[in-house]
């Protein structure tokens, strides 16, 4: 899960902000040969997707599926967090406020359409525009206005001089190109009129879609990006509700590849089959509580709302969590230990929930905890309700959510009344305060550490949970623009200890990139890098 305002915008340090980007250039058992020489792939995931239109989704499950069929000007190149031109030609700051894209010539969509510059103005004008409160415009928010000042070439036009993150959100869930003639400029498109329209530009098209269920790839003849032809022609994604099923399919050579979201129980078992392979690529997915700033107990709109209460709550909470245990017993280590906002590995990750809560070295303190709630005049226990989702971050969530609960319930502190929702429902629920307390796992957009930041804890934050702290945006900005590296460490670390005083969110776990695929498929270890992207342009067998 990726969202909410203009005013947030993120993700990885470009190197010199006048750097210019140049061109680089059914089941498996049943599956034919395809015109690439290499057999049909059916990769099998839990994910689920929310829109196919990129103005109404960010999560992962839908970025995924977008990946593969629309156009991008930048995209990560495989094996690294480096972006480079996709569609675009070339690429460079011109001026410290505009950004200048050339695109390639002879672009189309798929339904024979031009794909040109009034396209790509078109694309981000509506993702601004429709501002969905699912949809990925918090990305956009230092973006000022799009130029086109011929077919071929695009000006950004950009509030905050020397954006650090700015070629990068290019390649993120707010740069699918979309079709001017095919997309409404004030709505998000359902998802069977996009398919019906053959409004794609990426390495694949989509031949046949049954949303969360079923979808066909064919490789895309008109795609130029730098990926090049598809190694495999004919690609289908299947969904599953249940873990033990995509397991289980997987291991009997019904699918391919299985990817996201197996138990560390199913990983473990899987990696002693000789028949499959158990590829492992480096980990930013983090697991997380948000706390609704309005509807959390004695937030602002509950019953007796009173804003140091509120805080306490949230510090006995964060005293009382063991994630060691959430680690060892739920996840057999395939999840780590997370104590900031940033995960350990970037630029800038700090340990503030270390040191700040629990005995001070990791480990939960129910003294601590009930002396936040006594110094605050909180009569204990405090009925505290909490939602969990069980098939979009995996079915161990259910094990997650459950020893949350009885390490806040063992302590005698609180009574948790917890509830789970499938995740179409509860994407949409939680946006609307209707949970006071609620899981939320991030994947990012990128590799750097403003992506763990900016949508989380400027004001309009994509999590929606009414978070508002001045000196922390103020940091937020000036770090997202400072190209010195040193000054922007730092400004990062400061960042994860003031919210960590708030408690806008309680970080929990870090975990790694897991696929398992049958012996003979090729291309797996290539798409696990660290832009996060999964690419079904690089498989075969």
């Amino acid at each position: 899960m990726r969202q909410k305002s203009l005013a947030a915008r993120s993700i990885a340090v470009v190197g010199l902000a006048t750097l210019a980007l140049t061109a680089c250039t059914g089941p498996s058992g049943g599956g034919t040969a395809s015109s690439s020489g290499s057999s049909a792939l059916t990769v099998g995931t839990t994910d689920k997707v929310t829109s196919l239109d990129p103005a109404g989704s960010y999560d992962n499950g839908s970025t995924m599926l977008q990946k593969q069929v629309f156009a991008y000007l930048l995209s990560a190149k495989p094996g690294s967090s480096e972006v480079v031109p996709d569609a675009a030609e070339s690429a460079s700051f011109t001026k410290p406020t505009q950004y200048t894209v050339k695109l390639k010539s002879g672009l189309k969509f798929a339904n024979g359409h031009v794909l040109d510059s009034k396209d790509v103005k078109f694309s981000f004008d509506r993702i601004k525009k429709i501002n969905d409160p699912n949809g990925p415009a918090s990305l956009l928010g230092n973006l000022v206005s799009v130029e086109t000042p011929d077919a071929t070439t695009v000006v950004f036009n950009l509030k905050a001089p020397n954006d650090q993150t700015f070629p990068q959100i290019l390649s993120t869930s707010a740069a699918p190109i979309v079709d001017d003639e095919v997309f409404p400029a004030d709505k998000v498109l359902p998802d069977a009129d996009v398919v019906k329209a053959k409004a794609f530009a990426g390495p694949y098209t989509i031949d046949s879609y049954n949303l969360n269920t079923l979808v066909s790839f064919k490789a895309n003849p008109e795609y130029k990006g730098m990926l090049g032809k598809a190694k495999t022609d004919t690609v289908n994604l299947k969904y599953y509700s249940d873990s033990n099923n995509l397991k289980l399919d997987v291991q009997q050579g019904n699918i391919d590849v299985a990817w996201r979201s197996l138990t560390a129980t199913d990983v473990e078992s899987l990696g002693s089959d000789s028949k499959l392979t158990v590829h492992k690529g480096p980990g930013g997915e983090i697991r997380y509580i948000v706390f609704n700033f309005d509807t959390q107990p004695f937030g602002a709109k509950a019953e007796g709302a009173d804003p140091k209460k509120a805080l306490a709550v949230r510090q006995a909470v964060a005293n009382l969590v063991d994630r060691e245990a959430l680690s060892k017993d739920v996840y057999k280590g395939t999840y780590t230990p997370l104590y900031s906002y940033v995960p350990d590995g970037f630029t800038g990750a700090t340990t503030p929930f270390k040191e700040m809560y629990g005995d001070g070295s990791g480990k939960p303190s129910a003294d601590k905890a009930k002396k936040a709630l006594t110094d605050a005049g909180i009569t204990t226990p405090v009925t505290l309700q909490l939602q969990y989702n069980p098939d979009h971050y995996g079915k161990s969530s259910g094990d997650e959510y459950a020893k949350i609960k009885s390490q806040l319930e063992g302590s005698g502190l609180f009574k948790v009344d917890l509830k789970s929702t499938e995740w179409v429902t509860y994407a949409k629920e939680r946006t609307k305060d209707a949970y006071p307390a609620y899981q939320l796992g991030w994947f990012p957009d990128y590799s750097d550490a403003d992506n763990y930041l900016t949508p989380f804890f400027t004001k309009d934050n994509f999590v929606a949970n009414h978070y508002d702290n001045a000196t922390v945006q103020r940091l937020i900005g000036e770090q997202a623009v400072n190209p010195d590296k040193a000054a922007r460490t730092k400004q990062i670390g400061e960042i994860q200890t003031e919210v960590a005083k708030d408690i806008s969110t309680l970080p929990l776990l870090q975990g790694s990139q897991v696929a398992v695929s049958g012996k003979d498929v090729k291309g797996v270890d290539e798409t696990l890098d660290p832009s996060f992207t999964f690419r079904l342009a690089l498989l075969s067998k």
